[in-house]
């Protein structure tokens, strides 16, 4: 009798750990980081631990991307950042976010001069900021689709690993250009003049009405500095632990990117991750695929959550 007691009472404590595990204490700290006079608002989340916390820095792809995974005026609210840190943090890894410059309303009217190396600057600005924290131990980059490419730009002799993820695998032009040419070949060729204009003489003098969104003259030399970097060559130059990480739906970075990227390193380890898309949540159907943009309530890809988990803290 005293021995079921006993194994009774194991039974419990056994079924009660999962249970104290999710009850693990979050902490968010927020943080103002400066470049300059561009202003770098961040969250800083990591759970309460007293022993040190591997730490991932996340850097945005393109747009206006804020610290969550949203953003305004294009109305996608899939919150997909803040998801994966609440996630990663849940598997005992410190998470660093912090809205793009190019969210932050205080920067607007500093962005004219803006190149692809201005964003890889504000992540060294985080990076320089947490080195030294007592709290942290080894610091990984994750570099989601344009972030892939500044992620490479941004490595620094405290990174131990860096995770690429949705990352192109060629330089900006081309993807351009072969999409273009999927859709208006004649526009393509317009386009490809536009940007050979541009490497020659640094600017476009007259950009094709139907191009102005894309060529307008703003964003001229932010596009050549962009499309002037190839990630497969800077992956080459990567000699720290490389994660490649592509999602099975993707509707923005393709498969054929994926295999450029692991060609580009023998180092690297990568996957291909079934059902997630280009904003890290399972889907299963087009539809699923689209609203998921605009809607943070599709489940973050967990395949992905455990190969992160993996890359980082290999024996958890």
């Amino acid at each position: 009798m005293e021995g079921q007691k006993i194994i009774y009472r194991m039974l419990l404590v056994l079924t009660m750990i999962p249970s104290l595990l999710i009850a693990q204490k979050i902490i968010d700290e927020d943080l103002l980081l400066n470049n300059g006079t561009i202003e770098l608002p961040g969250t800083l989340s990591y759970p309460d631990s007293p022993t040190q916390l591997p730490l991932a820095v996340f850097i945005h792809g393109s747009g206006n991307v804020d610290r969550n995974g949203n953003q305004s005026g294009v109305g996608i609210k899939a919150n997909y950042i803040k998801i994966l840190a609440d996630s990663l943090n849940q598997k005992g890894i410190a998470f660093y976010r912090y809205d793009k410059r190019t969210a932050t309303s205080h920067n607007l009217d500093k962005i004219a001069s803006v190149t692809l190396h201005s964003f890889a600057d504000d992540a060294k600005i985080a990076i320089d900021h947490l080195k030294n924290d007592s709290r942290f131990g080894p610091i990984y980059l994750i570099g989601h689709s344009q972030g892939s490419l500044v992620a490479m730009l941004s490595i620094t002799p405290e990174i131990s690993g860096y995770i690429s993820i949705a990352g192109p695998g060629q330089t900006v032009d081309k993807v351009i250009l072969e999409q273009l040419s999927n859709q208006n070949a004649d526009l393509a060729k317009v386009a490809g003049e536009h940007i050979q204009e541009l490497k020659t003489t640094d600017t476009i003098e007259r950009v094709h009405p139907f191009l102005m969104q894309l060529f307008q003259p703003r964003n001229q030399k932010f596009f050549k500095s962009w499309m002037l970097l190839d990630p497969v060559e800077e992956l080459k130059k990567i000699d720290i632990p490389i994660l490649l990480l592509q999602g099975e739906e993707d509707l923005q970075v393709t498969n054929k990117d994926f295999q450029k990227l692991m060609e580009a390193n023998p180092n690297a380890n990568g996957a291909i991750v079934p059902q997630m898309n280009h904003v890290l949540k399972d889907v299963y159907s087009v539809a699923e695929n689209q609203n998921s943009y605009f809607n943070e309530n599709f489940p973050l890809s967990r395949a992905l959550v455990e190969k992160i988990v993996e890359f980082i803290n290999p024996k958890k």
